[in-house]
């Protein structure tokens, strides 16, 4: 049978090993986690925090997408998927050339053996070029930054936010994306992250809270917390539009999971229904939960419903069955919220630490339940279509199924204590040439006096009207109206 003329080798542009579906797919995973974070965190950090704060807030997350795409083509890249230098870490290297690029994708320490030393799996080399693998894993490696970003809104010096960026992608993220994707130990040692949960949500929760612990008021060189003002009371400045990051955010996560296939398959398929079901379900469990114990629902509330949901589902959506699904959005729309409402009233330490948007509980929480979930209800069939380790399964489908459950747990320590130490280190040295924390006069401020710029030219944050800022107003002191019919009004001199 003849191959159709479309599926023909074209070369040079259209090699024999070139599957045009594959490359399509791939390229809109890309562009769809993208838009997760430009515009999607963009709006949603913007209209999520208070006025004062809504410029800044969507700078921290424009720049950090700018910021750490100029540092993944130039060396980043190949750290977390590139050559092995150690077994936590790639060697460090340019994605730029053009014979790298048009290349056959590949990931090269992925190729997985038996212990007596015979091929179990080969090297991963989905059928598009190098390029569309690099911006794919970009889109990954910023939405991390950005999501970090959301424990230290409202107060971080954005200078030393500036040299946070490079260096925590540099010195943190390229270590967990390599040690879990890109062929390093825990690829290896069969830990299961599908998408995310540990190498993404993990890290930025823990590295979130980390940073949001250093600029508490406990030691001298921490970023120290918000004003008390803004702590008691910080109100989204516009929930609607709140909501549109929301649901672009929503959206776009089906190239989130739908992409970590590196195909359009049957797994990614899976994927992307599992991540629309446990989000959905997750949102409906906080959302009743708000309505038991608080006696209404909560638009904010359904928000960070859903956000845990599809952070729980993250690092294991095409490897566990859709009514396991239902069962992680039950747990992740009850578990984060406890934490959330309340151990987090009952703990000293997370009282202590200000953590803006609550990152640790949408993003540390949620991502190491979903990952033990996975270790716990990954389905064998399957992991047999994806993991480099065969026979990988969750310890409710017995086997080595307990095992794999140990492997999670054991995982998510690594990263938890290679983030704690990372992050920690990266602040201390940043806080030697620039102070963590704004000034108290651009805290009070906001915007104005950190960018020069406001969101709204519209009056008021919640203040009174004051005379003595902005004007007398005398009621006697008007114009009277031309218009003796129909409507009057009177114009006020200012």
């Amino acid at each position: 049978m003849t191959t159709p003329l479309a599926y023909q080798e074209h070369l040079p542009a259209s090699p024999e090993w070139l599957n045009k579906g594959d490359n399509a797919w791939q390229m809109t995973a890309a562009t769809l986690v993208g838009l997760q974070s430009m515009p999607g965190l963009v709006i949603l950090y913007a209209s999520i925090v208070k006025k004062k704060w809504a410029v800044n807030s969507a700078f921290m997350a424009l720049y950090a997408f700018a910021a750490v795409l100029i540092c993944w083509v130039l060396v980043c890249y190949r750290m977390a998927f590139g050559d092995q230098l150690l077994p936590f870490w790639g060697k460090g290297a340019p994605a730029l050339g053009q014979k790298f690029l048009i290349n056959r994708a590949k990931v090269p320490e992925s190729t997985h053996y038996h212990k007596n030393g015979t091929l179990e799996t080969p090297t991963a080399e989905p059928y598009f070029p190098m390029a569309s693998l690099v911006y794919f894993q970009f889109t990954f490696a910023a939405i991390t930054l950005i999501l970090l970003a959301g424990s230290v809104l409202g107060r971080m010096n954005i200078k030393a936010w500036m040299a946070f960026v490079p260096l925590w992608l540099i010195f943190s993220y390229t270590v967990g994306a390599f040690s879990l994707w890109g062929g390093g130990f825990l690829y290896h040692w069969g830990v299961i992250d599908y998408s995310g949960g540990y190498v993404i949500h993990l890290s930025s929760g823990v590295a979130g809270f980390t940073a949001a612990y250093w600029v508490s008021d406990l030691v001298k060189f921490q970023v120290g917390p918000r004003l008390k003002s803004d702590r008691e009371r910080f109100p989204p400045n516009n929930v609607l539009l709140m909501l549109a990051g929301a649901g672009l955010l929503w959206m776009g996560w089906s190239g989130f999971n739908g992409g970590a296939p590196y195909a359009a398959s049957i797994d990614s398929s899976i994927a992307v229904l599992n991540t629309n079901v446990c989000a959905a379900t997750s949102l409906l469990v906080w959302t009743s939960l708000d309505v038991v114990f608080f006696g209404k629902p909560s638009v904010i509330g359904a928000v960070q419903g859903m956000m845990t949901g599809l952070v729980c589902i993250t690092p294991g959506a095409g490897l566990v069955q859709s009514w396991a699904a239902i069962v992680m959005g039950m747990l992740s729309g009850s578990i984060p919220w406890v934490s959330m409402m309340i151990l987090h009233k009952k703990s000293a330490l997370l009282q202590k630490v200000d953590d803006t948007l609550g990152v640790f509980h949408t993003h540390a929480v949620a991502g190491l339940l979903g990952g033990l979930l996975t270790g716990l209800l990954a389905e064998p069939e399957l992991c047999r279509l994806l993991l480099p380790v065969t026979n990988s399964r969750g310890a409710f489908y017995g086997g080595s199924g307990g095992v794999q459950f140990l492997k999670q747990l054991v995982a998510a320590l690594f990263v938890i204590g290679w983030n704690l130490v990372s992050t920690t280190i990266i602040l201390l040295a940043i806080r030697l040439f620039i102070p963590l924390r704004m000034p108290d006069e651009q805290l009070e401020i906001g915007d104005d006096a950190v960018h020069g710029e406001e969101a709204y030219a519209l009056w008021g944050d919640g203040e009174r009207y004051d005379p003595t800022k902005h004007g007398s107003f005398d009621v006697h002191d008007t114009i009277a109206s031309p218009y003796v019919n129909g409507a009057r009004g009177v114009t006020i001199n200012l």
